[in-house]
């Protein structure tokens, strides 16, 4: 990740790469939150952005830019392998962190809302 930019990694990227994305998301979203879920120290914004990106009223930048974040936490091989213990979602949290911030206030309490159903559930498959 040494040569590639936060910003690079959460440009919106066209319809097509939305697209792309998005079912990558979808996929692997649950799976990956299951493994990583002591390791992030935001699991329920992560899991309202979520559902936040797959919202059609979401606006499509933002959109874009939540389902670049969240691709990069999917993926299984990315700047820092998820695999080792304790650090292997550190860069995974400092790109969702930035992506954060740069849609801020676009996270609806109904995102939160079924975040925090989602939770209560036990954490599915796939939604």
């Amino acid at each position: 990740m040494d040569d590639v930019k936060i910003g690079e990694i959460l440009l919106p990227g066209d319809e097509d790469e939305q697209h792309r994305q998005q079912q990558r998301v979808r996929d692997r979203f649950w799976p990956v939150l299951k493994r990583a879920f002591r390791q992030v120290p935001f699991s329920r914004d992560l899991v309202a952005a979520y559902f936040c990106a797959l919202d059609r009223r979401t606006p499509t930048r933002v959109r874009g830019i939540l389902l670049a974040a969240l691709a990069y936490f999917v993926l299984p091989i990315d700047g820092i392998p998820d695999l080792l213990a304790g650090i292997g979602f550190s860069d995974d949290i400092a790109v969702l962190t930035a992506a954060f911030a740069a849609i801020r206030g676009h996270i609806r309490e109904d995102h939160y809302l079924s975040a925090d159903r989602a939770l209560a559930d036990g954490l599915p498959d796939a939604v």
